[in-house]
């Protein structure tokens, strides 16, 4: 295994300077360090993990507790590409990551909290969750550095889409497409779906136009046949609205399949909204009206506040973050004016 001294006999200069070139000290030119990285290259130099680790009380580990009730798990669009982006920013810094189990059904498995001590993990981001779990709770609360993912935890930093501009946007655009009969397929009980709900019934009140109650029904995220179903009940109304909006694009698919069934046709007899702007959205036809959520971006700046949690503890604080996206004026909304 190459070492530090072989480093340093190749190069000409004492260990300590190799350790402070390879480590980026300020009090190295940048023409040494790059000499110096060059030799460690050509050599197949390996830094000691477990060394560097007592150094600097750091393991370079950062645990994702992630899942979702549809347990589609890595396949999931929207957040795949979230922890894609976040993977890409915590690597860059050095970083690995590890998932942490949710599989209750083990016998014997650890609280997320004890196996994110068990890993030693420098911090943690959670994603898409039940938040209000006693578990989750104890981990948010203990002393390792975590960022939330779209919810809010008093003392934690929070990431968060702009739910409140996508929806105001939406209902904007719909609005002055001339729809008035506006239905909403709303997610299960989350922050999201509660603020996504609250600005839907501002946006309509500001607007005048007043949002029967059987307009309003519940359907978990990604489930197609729920939304199915729920469209379903809502094109029998007599008073059939004119427009729908779904808690996400996949859970649109869902409700263009009833709207198909009963012999109507998207966008001429119901207009169809979705959120969240999975690429498959962008290629189907017809291309679905939603709202782009900035995945990447929100993955880039969860581990960037991570990261700074981490490293610049003391001088980093705690805040929350929103990350905008953008409406895509698809072919589903049609223009009644």
């Amino acid at each position: 295994m190459v070492s530090l001294k072989d480093i340093a006999g190749r190069c000409g200069v004492s260990v300590a300077t190799v350790s402070k070139a390879l480590n980026d000290h300020s009090d190295i030119g940048a023409e040494t360090k790059e000499r110096i990285r060059k030799v460690a290259n050509e050599l197949g130099y390996v830094p000691n993990a477990a060394a560097k680790s007592m150094k600097t009380n750091r393991t370079h580990n950062i645990g994702v507790l992630f899942m979702d009730d549809a347990n589609s798990g890595l396949q999931h669009d929207f957040f795949a590409s979230v922890l894609e982006g976040f993977k890409r920013e915590v690597e860059k810094e050095g970083y690995d990551i590890t998932f942490i189990s949710n599989d209750r059904s083990r016998p014997g498995r650890d609280s997320y909290l004890t196996h994110a001590r068990y890993r030693r993990f420098d911090g943690v981001i959670i994603a898409n969750v039940h938040f209000g779990d006693p578990e989750v709770v104890e981990l948010v609360k203990s002393d390792i550095p975590v960022v939330t993912i779209d919810h809010i935890y008093n003392d934690t930093t929070t990431i968060l889409s702009d739910n409140v501009g996508g929806m105001t946007e939406l209902v904007d655009f719909a609005v002055a497409s001339g729809h008035r009969k506006i239905a909403y397929i709303h997610g299960a009980d989350s922050s999201v779906t509660r603020t996504r709900l609250v600005t839907f019934h501002k946006k309509m009140e500001e607007y005048g136009i007043e949002t029967p109650d059987e307009y309003l029904m519940e359907s978990p995220y990604r489930d197609t046949h729920g939304a199915y179903e729920c469209t379903l009940k809502l094109l029998e109304l007599e008073n059939r609205p004119t427009c729908i909006f779904y808690p996400d694009d996949y859970a649109s698919y869902g409700g263009m399949r009833a709207i198909s069934e009963k012999g109507l046709k998207v966008p001429d007899d119901v207009s169809v909204v979705g959120f969240d702007g999975i690429k498959v959205a962008r290629h189907i036809r017809p291309r679905l009206t939603t709202y782009r959520q900035d995945t990447e971006e929100l993955g880039r700046q969860a581990g960037k506040n991570l990261i700074d949690l981490i490293e610049r503890p003391k001088t980093t604080l705690v805040q929350r973050v929103v990350v905008k996206g953008r409406l895509l004026e698809g072919d589903t909304l049609k223009k009644l004016n």
